[in-house]
């Protein structure tokens, strides 16, 4: 053993000794001055007691003037000092405790310093309040932060609103093209009930669906209606293209299948190439006769006209073998003839009626389920014809994805 081992005391264990408890003392005093935050204790009307050298720092004020000469109250601006005295001092009277107060504190450089205050208040052993303890927080990153948020809050409410106005400019731009491709209205003809309707699937983006009724003279008028492939500007320039042609052609020599052979033509010199386009079309002629309607009608691969008649019967008119208009420069066009006779009624649709989703499984509409609704509203005028067919199609819901023109031409009942 070592003489006077018992005596030596041995190295000090870290965290103990004279020199640490010295350290710690002034490590407490200087952390409380060099803090990262505010401190200072007010006496309990508010007067200041004790303060930080950080808080006086971010205030710009001395020791001197402030302790013993200044309530907390005075620290902020006019709001905040309202604040304190409405609802911060009472509240704390109250709880005892507040934390996360935002306030804004003046300082001596004429700039204000957003700030979140926590106060607590220090009792005696009697439970009587004694003292106002107080952590005050630099906010300027956060107000900066949140200022920004606001901004950019702000900035895409705009842009949301912009979007939207375009929109509604953009929704109401397109109608307008949409009704300029469509007859603003159909001939008051003697003897002759018609109606028509049009029914976009999207008012964001044009549609190619098209019909036309027009007076040749004082017995004969003509009529078409089709669909052309796509959607947006090209569709529309291509409806114009078809709408036109045949409105010209059938004005020159109204001949239903010459008609849709003079579209065909027109269709394929304009669209060649790697850009083809084409059009289903329906193309007829009516003639009065007394107290009739001969009808003279030619499909270019389009569905089948129907035919309500007075008895209360429903007829498809077979065009079968038409084919698409503008695909093949010798294309054939099927052409079919009726009478319509009082109470009855004539039909023309595009297939966005038939192509419909239905039910659960959203099967096909179709054409069986077509006959069945026509025969169901038969004998029927055209404006009630019509009436009936739109509301089908807005019971259809979502389920309608695409364009659907309808032109009804029928006869009157004789009373």
């Amino acid at each position: 053993m070592n003489p006077g081992a018992a005596d030596d005391p041995g190295p000090e264990t870290p965290g103990t000794g004279p020199a640490f408890s010295s350290l710690l003392e002034d490590s407490a005093e200087d952390l409380y001055e060099s803090a990262p935050c505010g401190y200072l204790s007010t006496l309990m009307d508010g007067t200041i007691a004790k303060i930080n050298a950080t808080l006086l720092g971010w205030l710009g004020l001395s020791r001197e003037d402030v302790v013993g000469h200044k309530r907390f109250a005075d620290l902020l601006t006019v709001g905040g000092k309202l604040y304190h005295e409405t609802h911060f001092a009472p509240l704390l009277r109250m709880q005892g405790h507040l934390g996360g107060i935002a306030l804004e504190m003046r300082t001596t450089f004429g700039t204000r310093l957003p700030v979140l205050v926590t106060s607590t208040i220090k009792r005696g052993s009697d439970g009587e309040p004694l003292l106002i303890r107080t952590t005050v927080f630099d906010a300027t990153d956060r107000r900066a932060y949140e200022q920004e948020l606001l901004r950019a809050r702000r900035a895409a409410d705009e842009a949301r609103e912009q979007a939207e106005a375009d929109r509604a400019q953009l929704r109401e731009a397109l109608a307008v093209l949409q009704r300029s491709l469509l007859p603003a209205s159909l001939p008051d003809l003697p003897g002759v009930e018609t109606a028509g309707y049009y029914h976009p699937a999207s008012p964001m983006e044009l549609g190619g669906d098209f019909y036309d009724l027009f007076e040749l003279d004082d017995t004969r008028t003509a009529f078409f209606l089709g669909d052309v492939c796509g959607k947006g500007p090209q569709a529309a320039a291509l409806t114009s293209l078809t709408r036109y042609t045949l409105r010209a052609a059938m004005i020159q020599d109204a001949d239903p299948v010459d008609n849709l052979r003079i579209l065909n033509r027109a269709l394929m010199a304009r669209y060649t190439g790697d850009d083809p386009r084409y059009c289903t079309a329906v193309a007829g002629v009516l003639e009065r006769e007394g107290d009739t309607l001969k009808v003279r009608l030619a499909s270019g691969g389009h569905p089948p006209a129907l035919v309500l008649r007075a008895d209360g019967t429903a007829e498809f008119l077979s065009t079968r073998g038409g084919m698409l208009v503008g695909v093949l420069a010798t294309a054939q066009f099927v052409e079919v003839n009726t009478v319509l006779r009082p109470g009855d009624t004539l039909l023309l649709y595009t297939d966005g009626l038939t192509e419909a989703r239905v039910g659960p499984d959203r099967e096909l509409y179709g054409y069986d389920a077509l006959h069945s609704f026509a025969a169901a509203c038969a004998p029927a005028g055209s404006l009630a014809l019509v009436d009936a067919l739109t509301g089908l199609l807005r019971d259809f819901g979502d389920g309608l994805d695409d364009d659907t023109a309808l032109l009804a031409i029928g006869v009157p009942a004789i009373p």
